[in-house]
């Protein structure tokens, strides 16, 4: 199965950093740069997985990341370079600082950029003319992905993804079975959905499945169905369950 699909809710390598920091609730000035870095690369391995276009900056960041785990990794220089008077002058720098700079820099455009949409939402409920008919002139909005990330979604299916590590590992036959197109994908999610008519956990849509190719196939299938506002998630607190309705 080659499907070649670009997620734009992506908005580059140090919005993921931030996601990863704020999920692990970490001090954003003392990072474990051995964790985040191993947390970062298994994103990159599902994009990968998932055939998602990796853009280059994507790449850049992960080649940074390893330097400066490195770095943090090599042995300290025990024995003092200058008289003990000169050491404060001379200590050695953290090769985090500077991606930590960049962070703090990022977040603080990323909140100034969501102040102003606030304020652009808060300004387009206040009209100063008699009421008349605008609907036609107000674009559809968008709340297929509700107040679930793609983030939260790749979460989810790295975990899936394990499981059927785990199983392939412990398991000494394998049955082949066919392969199923997204589309068929797409008509067994909303049958189910309808069926049910109450929302459905992502995992448990992910469950009877055995193989990578199925797993992938019902995760490109779900961010179908949310692209055409046929299903929505969402998510009650950090951590529980992402739950599938139809709309």
């Amino acid at each position: 199965m080659a499907v070649d699909i670009k997620l734009d809710t992506f908005e580059g390598p140090l919005d993921l950093l931030l996601h990863l920091i704020e999920r692990a609730e970490v001090d954003i000035y003392d990072i474990p740069m051995v964790e985040l870095t191993d947390q970062y690369m298994n994103h990159l391995y599902v994009m990968q997985e998932l055939q998602i276009d990796v853009a280059s900056e994507f790449l850049v960041m992960a080649a940074t990341l390893l330097a400066i785990k490195s770095k943090l990794l090599l042995p300290r220089r025990e024995e003092p370079l200058f008289d003990d008077w000169q050491m404060d002058e001379y200590e050695e720098e953290d090769p985090r600082e500077e991606l930590v700079q960049r962070l703090l820099e990022y977040k603080k455009y990323k909140q100034l950029a969501e102040m102003f949409r606030e304020r652009e939402r808060e300004q387009t409920q206040v009209f100063t003319r008699p009421a008349e008919d605008l609907s036609h002139f107000i674009p559809e909005e968008d709340h297929a992905i509700s107040n679930v990330t793609i983030y939260d979604l790749v979460d989810a299916l790295q975990k899936a993804l394990k499981r059927v590590e785990r199983g392939e590992r412990e398991s000494s036959v394998k049955v082949q079975r066919d392969e199923i197109s997204i589309g068929d994908r797409m008509d067994e999610i909303r049958a189910t959905l309808h069926l049910t008519l109450k929302p459905v956990p992502f995992s448990e849509l992910l469950a009877n499945h055995t193989s990578k190719v199925e797993i992938v196939t019902t995760f490109l299938a779900i961010l179908e169905l949310m692209k055409t506002h046929d299903i929505v998630c969402e998510q009650s607190g950090l951590f529980d369950e992402i739950m599938v309705s139809a709309m």
